[in-house]
């Protein structure tokens, strides 16, 4: 894999206390037409403050405004690098916004327990949370999923799929006219991309434990949780892990809505980011790294309000008001358990003669 040129961007060195910008009105108005979410997050920051570190990795242009990119971390010492972290990200497609407000609204419930809840308190002392709850803010004030280089994200990572893709789906450099696009060969990854991996080198990779969250939607009419590969068929190489976690689950939330699965089953794409933290992560001695993408099934919007379909956000988001509250709290207890699992993960993680086992049981499960 080649490597990807450092993020030069002065404009906002992490070294210094972030200072959130002091919006004009008319930009203030621009942004709670077009990126509402920012805004939330940006009341987040400041109401918070003494509890949140954030920082803003960097400055994404668009028609006039600076967007920033922000990074969130709560709990545990950066300077611990024993303790285990969580990294929870969205809006990677600007038009799957949902993922960004299903972050901020338990981010939103979180930081508020935290001001009297002493068992939470204690609880996040033993774990580093990491958000970054919207890669993508250009285009999600465009409302579209590429960035404003009309770049697919999630097909502008480094690996290049080993089997056959669905034509345009699985990305393609045709041009930035059509979706899905993955940029020109050659070239570097997008700033935003540039920018995700600045976090992940330096919240991830030192640690012995890392898990992420990546939240998505547009597939399906089912909730799913996929995890790496993308790029090829043949199962992850630590497949047991995602058993073990996909058991846990299941042994304390029976009566669960999710389907557990590789993405591979369904489809193969290039230069997915999570392939590319993935198989970066792999080179680190004594690192376990559990990336996961959580496809929300927007299709079951679709199906009970047909008419969303003739717009194209209704194609990713739920339109009604009653839906949409009901997406805000459904994952409430995924995030949760994630957040217990990556603290307690001494405790499931398979060792021993349990690698062999739950290998060969993953072999019979998703081959």
């Amino acid at each position: 894999m080649k490597s990807v040129p450092p993020v030069q961007n002065p404009a906002s060195p992490r070294d210094i206390k972030l200072a959130l910008p002091k919006r004009p009105p008319q930009e203030r108005k621009r942004l709670k037409k077009a990126l509402p979410e920012l805004l939330w997050l940006e009341r987040l920051i400041n109401t918070y403050s003494s509890t949140l570190d954030a920082s803003c990795e960097g400055l994404l242009p668009w028609q006039g405004l600076q967007l920033p990119f922000y990074c969130l971390t709560l709990g545990g010492s950066a300077a611990d690098k024993k303790t285990p972290v969580l990294l929870i990200t969205g809006g990677v497609h600007g038009i799957e916004r949902i993922g960004s407000q299903v972050i901020l609204a338990w981010l939103s419930s979180l930081l508020s327990r935290l001001e009297w809840d002493s068992a939470l308190q204690q609880k996040l002392s033993r774990l580093r949370l990491v958000v970054v709850p919207i890669v993508n803010p250009v285009g999600m004030f465009a409302n579209r999923r590429a960035n404003g280089n009309g770049v697919d994200l999630n097909r502008n990572g480094l690996v290049t799929a080993e089997d056959k893709v669905p034509f345009l789906v699985g990305g393609h450099r045709i041009g930035s006219w059509l979706p899905w696009y993955r940029g020109s060969a050659g070239q570097p990854q997008e700033l935003e991309y540039r920018l995700l991996q600045q976090v992940v080198e330096r919240e991830v990779y030192p640690r012995a434990m890392a898990m992420a969250l990546d939240l998505h939607s547009g597939f399906g009419t089912h909730d799913r949780l996929w995890f790496p590969y993308a790029y090829r068929k043949k199962l992850i190489g630590s497949i047991e892990n995602y058993l073990a976690l996909k058991l846990l689950w299941e042994r304390c939330f029976p009566h669960h809505n999710y389907i557990f699965e590789p993405q591979s089953i369904h489809y193969l794409s290039h230069g997915d980011i999570w392939d590319d933290f993935y198989l970066q992560a792999k080179k680190r001695e004594n690192h376990t790294f559990i990336p996961l993408t959580l496809e929300m099934g927007s299709w079951a919007w679709v199906k009970k309000r047909p008419a969303q379909i003739f717009n194209f956000a209704g194609m990713f988001n739920p339109q009604k008001a009653h839906r949409h509250s009901r997406v805000l709290r459904r994952h409430l207890s995924l995030l949760d358990f994630l957040l217990s699992a990556a603290i307690d993960y001494r405790e499931w993680l398979p060792v021993d003669e349990q690698v062999k086992l739950l290998k060969q049981a993953a072999h019979v499960l998703w081959n």
